[in-house]
């Protein structure tokens, strides 16, 4: 006979990381990732400390910018006002 054990699903909620939810943790370590890059390509061809000012700017911005994003919310979408007419070829028509 077969047993029957309980499953844990978890709370049906997104992942939670330093404040970052969801999909804002992937844009937190894009934004990290993209500063390393471009203050390492500063620093190598122009100036250290250039590169250095390009890399603290890029991740503090990059992180504002996402921190900015998740107030809208995990699954923001735009909302129109306008009404589409669709017709049969899967064109949009505005009103």
């Amino acid at each position: 006979m077969a047993r029957k054990y309980p499953v844990y699903k978890g709370l049906q909620r997104p992942l939670i990381f330093k404040g970052f939810k969801g999909k804002f943790i992937y844009w937190g370590i894009a934004s990290l990732l993209t500063g390393l890059v471009f203050g390492a390509l500063t620093m190598s061809l122009v100036n250290m400390w250039l590169g250095a000012l390009v890399l603290i700017g890029f991740i503090v911005g990059g992180l504002l910018f996402t921190a900015s994003k998740q107030k809208g919310g995990l699954h923001s979408k735009s909302r129109t006002s306008n009404i589409y007419i669709l017709n049969h070829y899967g064109r949009k028509n505005l009103v």
